[in-house]
């Protein structure tokens, strides 16, 4: 009632006038002591006029004046001893309250111990004990009800001038995580969530916690929302699995509920609040799966006290196994990139989470032999992540050489230089666009594949010792890297639209970059050298709906508030990603979502001299002699929507082939 009508009262004024009682100065201490001195004032006299209507008057051993100068007096100064004064009226809490208490009740037994004591001596009383006690009762009241009116004015002032109205939610878990959530969103002020039940995966006949319901989560999310008289609900920690989440969430997004996100443990503070910790639901929460586990152990026998390389380490994937690697204790972790900005930004991040690790930043490409030399050279190194590469498919079919310098000879740059000084563990990250690849930077991590692995199987026929153990993990798309899907699209929806798909129809897989990086660890801890690891991550996303989960999420309609709009699919790109190309087959590893793909073992011989001519091709800039030779070394590669598709027209088959086709053919 306060709140609609401070609202209207708010309404009568200007936008340049709003009337904004949030902005007012707090009450100076001074004013706040006197206006507690008055209100002692006014409770005494509430107590005499009390007592004169029950024909109870104040003794006259002292006068009116007397007495009253000194119950004021002995109150003003417990007042100034517990400082009730102090603190801001607005932000009263139970310590305020207690204050008042102890002030009061101060007051009321000096006064009685004077009272004795004079009538000890004289024979006769000061004051009327039940005068005293109701005068203490009367100013307690009245003390603490000023400051419940001022906390109270503030805080729906603070409701009228909010936009969000409150929210009506049920608490999705039963658990200590729940319950705390739930109380502290009851208490808090001013309040945006009003809790109306909890929803739970076991029986809970007439279960009520907090004297609120608790209802089965097998009814339904829309019945339970519906019956609650609610329209949100808010996950306390990790109540369910993931399947679980991914299914209620959906339900939700079906029948327009709201979705709220709380964090296991809530810390508060004088300046946030729980509701400041509650968030909207993120895309990646929902695609989010159950963690993976993996051995530390065997990780931290790996890296502690070794010297660790990663390369691209200021990238997304680069700098998480950057922080992962440092948490391991290497004797020194040697981050590598092109970038400057990025990995100065890194440096400071890390200096200041790891402030006793020895870290050694370098600018280099990998690309430049030399300068790879020269950190070989002053550095032991023990083990390599090798995560720098150019990724971006439409950008890199645009340069084809560039993505062949970076992407295959730096690795082989990489890979001969970690050889040659005896580099125990080479971890290499692909990419799920390797297998079968529809596009240049697919292709070049392929061929990068090949050769890595092919040099490890050379090192083992020449019988080497201290064999260099080369290892390589595939993937697919990583949430929040940079230029996935989902930070476009968050872009898109914050701008108004459209939101850009290429194709209906196209999937993709999705992990996030943690996951990502513990793989990458784990790979470079368990491989004996020569394998592709692979991650079984779940069920493919179709991006269509991954647009519309995330329109929903933000509030929005889709087609309505934000257009969904098709442009196509780009150069290079395909529907459907792959794991495994049509020749491998998996073989299962300790862990049930890691497998090694077992693909042909090419020679690396062959590999090498093919590597070789793509390479000087692509110094050369001769784009076309470039993608044609790594065609030849991939027969599997087939571009898709590409100027570079006419390279697949098989020459001896087809019957007709244009003068462009015969140029193209001549060259190579």
């Amino acid at each position: 009632m306060i709140t609609k009508l401070l609202k209207a009262i708010n309404s009568l004024f200007s936008e340049e006038n709003k009337l904004n009682i949030l902005n007012i100065n707090y009450l100076p201490r001074w004013a706040v002591l006197f206006i507690d001195t008055f209100l002692v004032c006014i409770s005494l006299a509430l107590a005499y006029l009390l007592l004169s209507d029950v024909n109870i008057k104040p003794l006259d051993t002292f006068s009116l004046g007397q007495q009253v100068g000194l119950v004021i007096g002995i109150n003003f100064i417990f007042l100034l001893v517990f400082k009730t004064y102090a603190g801001l009226i607005r932000h009263s809490s139970f310590m305020d309250a207690l204050k008042l208490v102890f002030a009061c009740l101060s007051t009321l037994i000096v006064l009685l111990l004077i009272n004795v004591g004079y009538e000890l001596v004289n024979n006769d009383k000061i004051f009327l004990t039940t005068g005293l006690i109701l005068f203490s009762f009367i100013s307690f009241v009245s003390l603490f009800l000023f400051r419940l009116v001022i906390k109270q004015l503030y805080e729906s002032f603070k409701v009228a001038q909010m936009d969000e109205e409150i929210i009506r939610a049920v608490i999705v878990g039963k658990d200590d995580s729940a319950i705390s959530i739930a109380a502290a969103l009851d208490i808090e002020h001013p309040q945006r969530f009003i809790v109306q039940g909890f929803v739970s995966k076991g029986q809970n006949k007439s279960l009520r916690i907090l004297d609120k319901p608790v209802i089965e989560l097998t009814k339904g999310v829309d019945f339970i929302v519906q019956k609650l008289n609610a329209s949100a609900i808010i996950f306390a920690g990790n109540t369910l699995n993931a399947e679980e989440r991914y299914t209620l969430v959906e339900q939700c997004l079906e029948n327009n509920i709201k979705v709220f996100n709380s964090p296991v443990v809530i810390n508060w503070s004088e300046k946030t609040t729980v509701t400041d910790q509650l968030k909207s639901l993120q895309i990646e929460d929902l695609l989010d799966r159950d963690p993976i586990k993996l051995n530390d152990k065997i990780k931290e026998r790996k890296l502690q006290g070794r010297n660790v390389l990663v390369t691209g380490g200021a990238g997304s994937i680069g700098s998480e196994i950057a922080r992962q690697v440092a948490s391991y204790a290497p004797n020194k972790l040697i981050i590598l990139d092109q970038a400057e900005s990025p990995t100065h930004a890194l440096k400071l991040e890390l200096l200041a989470k790891f402030p006793d690790l020895d870290f050694e930043f370098t600018i280099c490409d990998v690309a430049n032999r030399n300068r790879l030399r020269v950190l070989f050279d002053t550095f032991k190194i023990d083990v390599i992540y090798h995560a720098a590469a150019y990724k971006h498919v439409p950008l890199m079919e645009d340069n084809p050489s560039e993505a062949i310098l970076t992407n295959i000879y730096g690795t082989k740059n990489l890979a001969d230089i970690a050889v040659k000084y005896k580099v125990g563990h080479f971890v290499m990250v692909s990419t799920d666009k390797a297998v079968n690849p529809s596009n240049v930077m697919g292709a070049t991590k392929r061929a990068a594949e090949m050769y890595v692995q092919s040099k490890y199987f050379d090192q083992l026929n020449k019988k080497k010792k201290r064999a260099t153990k080369f290892i390589t993990t595939r993937f697919g798309n990583v949430l929040g890297s940079n230029g996935s899907v989902v930070p476009l699209f968050k872009k898109q929806i914050e701008s108004g639209g459209p939101v850009t798909i290429t194709h209906p129809d196209i999937i993709r897989y999705f992990m996030t970059i943690p996951e990502a990086c513990q793989l990458v660890l784990e790979a470079g801890a368990m491989g004996k050298g020569g394998e592709i690891f692979i991650f079984d991550m779940g069920e493919p996303v179709k991006i269509m709906d991954l647009a519309e989960k995330m329109i929903i999420l933000a509030g929005h309609k889709v087609n309505e508030d934000i257009e969904i709009k098709i442009t196509g699919l780009r150069p290079g790109e395909k529907l459907y990603e792959e794991l495994l190309n049509d020749k491998s087959r998996t073989l299962p590893t300790h862990h049930e979502k890691i497998m090694i793909s077992e693909d042909i073992v090419n020679d690396y011989n062959q590999v090498d001299q093919y590597v070789s001519d793509i390479v000087k091709a692509a110094i050369n800039n001769n784009n076309t002699i470039s993608v044609a030779k790594l065609k030849a070394l991939i027969p599997e590669f087939k571009s898709n929507n590409s100027e570079y598709e006419i390279l697949d027209v098989d020459i001896h088959q087809s019957q007709t082939i244009s003068n462009k086709q015969s140029e193209y053919f001549k060259k190579i």
